[in-house]
């Protein structure tokens, strides 16, 4: 399967029966690229949609391939299989966690600051992403949502491969994945269109989600106002004489 977009891989995502039988959602796109997936997921479920933020660490000469990753509240979470493979130690991974730091609490600051977090307590955590590679970031979110007090964990992603799926399903009380290919490199090769989510996307999305809650019911004309029903009585006969 090949998705148009994120949109297009949220609308598809958000037909799969493992989520549209949860009726007590809290839907939480990881920004960037999951927010455009997880609106359209929020808005097929009604539920409100929020952000889990996470950063990837990635190994330092190969940024995209991800050796762990952090979370708001302190979360932090590491790919022993990549460290292993890649050759890293600590050191390496407190390097890059530095700097990611100090962009994860920049972009909490700024997204906590337009809107409160929504309450988790009692309730379904639905984690979005646009797909996953490793994982990483999905299990970062994961915690953040236990912490929150969230009672039930699921994450639910478009594409993933089989093995990263797994995985998840050690730290998430169910994994939704509508494509599992077995040969799998990068989650961009599975969309027509994968360009990058802006910060100004995110915030309109959210504040998109938040508006359409929050908007009254259409109104319904007044009696008076409705047409009036041609009536059902047969027309009057002429009298006979």
């Amino acid at each position: 399967m090949l998705f148009t977009d994120r949109r297009d891989a949220g609308r598809r995502l958000a037909a799969e029966p493992g989520l549209r039988r949860i009726t007590d959602a809290v839907v939480l796109g990881l920004p960037r690229g999951g927010v455009p997936v997880a609106f359209e997921v929020a808005a097929e479920l009604g539920a409100p949609l929020d952000v889990a933020v996470v950063r990837k660490l990635g190994v330092p000469y190969q940024p995209e391939l991800a050796m762990g990753a952090i979370g708001e509240g302190g979360v932090r979470v590491l790919d022993e299989r990549t460290l292993l493979l890649a050759g890293l130690g600590e050191w390496d991974v407190a390097a890059v966690e530095r700097h990611e730091r100090a962009e994860l609490e920049q972009r909490v600051r700024r997204l906590r600051a337009l809107r409160p977090r929504v309450a988790l307590a009692g309730r379904t955590a639905v984690v979005v992403d646009d797909g996953v590679a490793t994982g990483s970031t999905a299990r970062a979110a994961c915690r953040i949502a236990r912490a929150q007090g969230a009672a039930r964990v699921v994450v639910a992603v478009p594409v993933g491969p089989p093995e990263a799926v797994a995985r998840l399903r050690e730290v998430a009380d169910d994994v939704v994945c509508s494509e599992q290919p077995p040969f799998f490199s990068a989650i961009g090769e599975w969309y027509a269109d994968f360009s990058p989510t802006s910060e100004s996307e995110v915030e309109e999305l959210l504040e998109r989600a938040a508006r359409d809650r929050t908007a009254p019911p259409p109104r319904r004309p007044a009696a008076e106002e409705r047409p009036h029903r041609a009536s059902r009585e047969p027309p009057p006969t002429a009298a006979r004489g």
